[in-house]
């Protein structure tokens, strides 16, 4: 079973990996390298631990001040958070703390789920808030059936700044080394 089938069964796991974090917005860097994540059911969260563990990175979490629910996340209503999200892409839901010492990263790796094709707007506040000048940035995705397709390039736009050149995206069904595989290929 692949590391994203098996997060997306089971619901009660997800909800707490997502509310853990590996490194606290108050850690020091302990490397140059920097997993950036954000996660609404945990299934993210596991391919970021994977990718960081792999490189020896620091991770941070993308934790929205106000969590999604289940409600919150449920696409067919049009009355949901993220469908509202979705709707008005100016918004930029608040998010709790930054890596600290951003400018020692030289490379940035960004994971996110993939809603409607794109990075969920939390994301896309945190790609705006930070200058990625003179940075190696990827991105990846995980999502039960879409590709990544052209979010990495829109957040990059979104930039402005930086050398975006990786960007991968994990699937249900997937092998479960995916995103460890897909990290040594950036040593």
């Amino acid at each position: 079973m692949s590391v994203i089938n098996s997060a997306l069964r089971s619901a009660a796991a997800c909800a707490l990996l997502a509310a853990s974090s590996f490194a606290p917005a108050s850690a020091e860097p302990s490397s140059d390298v920097l997993v950036v994540y954000f996660s609404a059911t945990g299934t993210t969260q596991k391919a970021a631990e994977a990718v960081a563990t792999e490189l020896k990175a620091d991770l941070f979490a993308i934790e929205p001040v106000q969590p999604y629910t289940a409600a919150d996340l449920d696409y067919r209503d049009p009355e949901s958070r993220s469908s509202k999200e979705h709707a008005d892409p100016s918004v930029r839901p608040e998010y709790k703390g930054d890596p600290a010492g951003w400018d020692q990263y030289h490379t940035v790796l960004i994971g996110y789920p993939i809603w409607w094709g794109l990075a969920p707007n939390v994301v896309y506040g945190f790609v705006e808030k930070h200058d990625f000048s003179g940075k190696t940035v990827g991105t990846f995705s995980t999502s039960a059936t879409s590709g990544h397709g052209g979010s990495g390039t829109d957040l990059a736009a979104k930039a402005g700044k930086g050398d975006w050149k990786y960007h991968q995206g994990f699937k249900v069904g997937d092998p479960e080394d995916a995103p460890v595989s897909w990290a040594r290929t950036l040593k």
